[in-house]
């Protein structure tokens, strides 16, 4: 992510509210400590630093999950980020059961191009994304497609965890040679008949009969 955003880390901010106290230390985790005298009041994590949320190519949150387990699922948070005067926690609510959302102010967000994505990616992926903006552009890509692409992209920087669907899905795609265009694919078809040609040449010369058919 955003290098300037690291000084932030190894610092902690906390925020008050009724009997609750909640802490945020970013790239690390969120907690909720009942200050009550229960005997059973609540302490716990409402989520570890998991990942970015990014909208229009835009870092605009961090997602802190698989915190302690809440009924059948685990506690996560959303930490959105605003500009402000200094770094503090502004904000805490609760919008679906063991579903948080803090606001969380810094002076470190506040430039216009302080949270853009683009700058913080390697050349390689900078590249990739500027070849995408092209295809796009030249309509030979989608909207849809160029979305899938720059989550790719977002992806392989590491700024977003691969979810087990799309694992899966590449796994297959080793498996079942799919090709991105008709050229690649008519490329691949080519080059392996003129392969199945000279093995089927080389069979006959060792007295071999080849026996093929349409699938193989």
């Amino acid at each position: 992510g955003p290098a300037h955003l690291f000084r932030l880390a190894g610092r902690c901010f906390s925020f008050v509210e009724s009997t609750y106290k909640y802490e945020f230390c970013p790239f690390h985790n969120v907690t909720q400590h009942e200050q009550t005298f229960r005997w059973n009041a609540y302490s716990g994590i409402l989520g570890i630093w998991h990942e970015w949320e990014i909208d229009n190519n835009t870092f605009v949150g961090m997602w802190m999950r698989e915190g302690d387990s809440c009924e059948t699922k685990s506690r996560q948070t959303k930490v959105h980020l605003v500009c402000g005067k200094s770094n503090k926690l502004a904000y805490v609510s609760e919008p679906s059961t063991c579903v948080y959302f803090l606001t969380f102010e810094t002076p470190l967000v506040c430039h216009p191009h302080s949270l853009l994505v683009y700058p913080t990616l390697t050349e390689a992926l900078q590249r990739k994304w500027d070849e995408a903006e092209q295809l796009l552009y030249d309509e030979l890509i989608t909207d849809q497609g160029y979305k899938k692409i720059l989550k790719e992209i977002f992806e392989e920087a590491g700024l977003l965890k691969a979810t087990e669907e799309n694992e899966v899905e590449k796994q297959s795609k080793k498996i079942t040679l799919e090709f991105e265009t008709v050229e690649k694919c008519s490329k691949e078809y080519r080059q392996l008949s003129e392969e199945i040609k000279k093995l089927t040449v080389l069979l006959g010369q060792h007295g071999i009969a080849y026996k093929g058919n349409s699938g193989e």
